[in-house]
């Protein structure tokens, strides 16, 4: 079957993550065609990803519930090639694809987009952490969910945190505001069993949604032929806000209520699951992409978040984190976070 859904995964220096992902991916109920593009990773990611395909990487999965997602492992070898962002992907081969640098979030998964638009039976892309693993109708689902509405043309899925696997991450996605530049997660930290009823309509859910959480974005070609690809001004954090706020009422946003996604939240970057969890370099990239966002869609409320920004500083020295408040004063004054 040629698959129609192509699916991103970017890693930096998370080569076990990113095989637990794939263990999980490749079951999936329809055909998928998948890129991993390397952000530059220090620890043999790539050589580690082409020994797992071989079998020369065993694969063990982990214990607890979501071990099942990707138990037992595949069988071995798997089709995978290291290749380029400029070579038309191989019908059911992983591409592998060297980013030549650390080219950010948006940086990445728009090499991928490129290659992967390169096969025009390709008709939607899912853009997915390489922190996650996916439920096995989750690639169907989601196709299902575009089919619903020919006028969707981005959507996202039940995102579930990997470490409570019954508590909610976000239900599509979030509601934005401009004035605090802050999103809330939409049935955010829920309890929520697996098979309980959601507690809104999927209707009500995409109406809520200002912005899909990146970590399981998926749109559609005719989005990305229309918006143009991820913005990356921002290298981590607001680019899918940008993404929406660029698209504007010219796509209707979805919701694959069917589909569920595990995240290990925070993985790569230290932003971890709750209050007080965020790394200083996390600290940094948000305050950046909070400025550089505003800057670009609504440049008369810079003013305001200077002064949240500085706000934000000082309770993270009074919290005892002066390694977190130097790096968003440093994001405030433009420096970079580290000379």
């Amino acid at each position: 079957m040629t698959p129609r859904l192509g699916v991103v995964i970017v890693n930096w220096n998370r080569r076990d993550f990113t095989i637990e992902c794939l263990e999980s991916l490749m079951r999936s109920d329809v055909a998928v065609q998948v890129v991993v593009v390397d952000n530059a990773s220090g620890d043999g990611s790539i050589a580690g990803l082409v020994d797992w395909a071989a079998g020369r990487l065993p694969y063990a999965p982990p214990p607890g519930p979501l071990g099942a997602l990707s138990s037992p492992p595949l069988p071995k070898p798997l089709d995978l090639a290291v290749t380029s962002a400029a070579a038309p992907p191989v019908p059911g081969r992983i591409s592998v694809i060297d980013g030549g640098g650390n080219l950010g979030f948006a940086g990445g998964n728009n090499v991928g987009l490129a290659h992967l638009g390169l096969d025009p039976a390709v008709s939607h892309y899912w853009l997915l952490n390489n922190d996650t693993v996916v439920a096995p109708n989750a690639a169907g689902a989601l196709l299902q969910a575009f089919a619903a509405d020919p006028a969707t043309g981005i959507c996202g899925t039940v995102v579930r945190y990997y470490s409570r696997p019954d508590v909610l991450q976000a239900l599509n996605g979030y509601r934005f505001s401009r004035l605090t530049g802050n999103g809330i997660a939409i049935a955010g930290q829920m309890v929520l069993p697996l098979g309980a009823p959601l507690p809104l309509a999927p209707a009500q859910i995409a109406a809520q949604t200002d912005f899909v959480l990146g970590a399981s974005l998926a749109v559609s070609r005719a989005f990305v032929e229309t918006t143009g690809p991820m913005s990356e001004d921002y290298f981590l954090y607001f680019e899918e806000i940008d993404w929406a706020t660029r698209n504007a009422a010219r796509f209707a946003t979805g919701f694959a209520a069917d589909a569920t996604v595990w995240h290990k939240a925070g993985g790569s970057i230290g932003s971890g699951e709750g209050n007080g969890t965020r790394s200083a370099g996390s600290d940094f990239y948000m305050q950046r992409a909070r400025l550089i966002f505003t800057r670009k869609h609504y440049p008369w409320l810079l003013p305001l978040h200077y002064v949240q920004g500085a706000a934000i500083a000082a309770r993270r020295r009074l919290r005892g984190q002066p390694a977190n408040a130097r790096a968003i004063l440093r994001a405030l004054r433009g420096a970079p976070l580290s000379e």
